[in-house]
């Protein structure tokens, strides 16, 4: 067994347990107790949140790591082809994450895996027009929001209308949404007293405290996005004159 096959394999070990002592981890694998301390140190070098509590021994922080996963050729190549859409439309919250899920996935990918997904990245490209580049996401908010749409946590925003000008909005968010080459948030503006549409990298500054919706009947995502394209449909079937 290489060590990596043996790092990632101590994970699940450890997880399986609610503790593990160092000799036990050492007998499971057949390697001296100073081996396991440099393997441990090496999975808190990778972000892995391993614990120790006297007498008791080791434990990785619950709800860290997901559960062992195995993964077709075509789930692999779906990972590599998503990367260049990622890096290209989403925003540096996501990116960075994007990123160091990717590192760990491939780290205990098979030889023959890893290469066809670097084949599929190499054969894999993006182009959008230097006319358009100032469209493209520009914030790192997307992580905070999903997050704040997640525990329905009220957002307070500064916000840069299309004019330029900056106003403070409380807004509760229901969903965000990509089109016109940006991300955009949807949320009920309790300075507006109706549903918004905001676009990421207008936010100049954004603040999630503890403070729950206020309002109780929110729309869903789904919802406000039918209604707005029934409302396009309705305009254009009675053009103004």
């Amino acid at each position: 067994m290489n060590r990596i096959d043996r790092l990632m394999g101590m994970v699940t070990l450890i997880q399986s347990k609610k503790q593990v002592q160092v000799e036990d981890i050492a007998n499971h694998y057949g390697i001296s107790e100073r081996t396991v301390f440099r393997d441990l140190k090496a999975l808190g070098e990778m972000g892995i949140p391993v614990q120790f509590e006297a007498e008791k021994g080791y434990s990785v922080a619950p709800g860290f790591f997901l559960p062992p996963v195995s993964l077709t050729v075509e789930e692999v190549n779906a990972l590599g082809f998503a990367e260049p859409l990622i890096i290209r439309f989403a925003d540096l919250s996501i990116k960075a994450h994007y990123a160091s899920a990717l590192a760990k996935i491939k780290m205990v990918l098979g030889r023959n895996q890893q290469a066809q997904m670097e084949q599929t990245q190499e054969q894999t490209a993006h182009f959008v027009p230097d006319h358009y580049a100032h469209l493209m996401p520009s914030s790192d908010h997307l992580l905070i929001l999903q997050n704040a749409i997640s525990q329905q946590r009220i957002v307070k925003i500064r916000y840069q209308n299309a004019d330029g000008e900056f106003t403070q909005r409380e807004v509760e968010p229901i969903g965000l949404t990509f089109y016109s080459l940006n991300w955009h948030l949807i949320a009920w503006c309790h300075l507006r007293k109706e549903y918004r549409d905001f676009r990421t990298s207008r936010i100049e500054r954004l603040d999630v405290g503890l403070e729950p919706f206020r309002k109780k009947d929110h729309l869903s995502l789904a919802e406000y996005l039918a209604d707005i394209q029934h409302e396009i449909l309705k305009n254009s079937r009675h053009p103004l004159t």
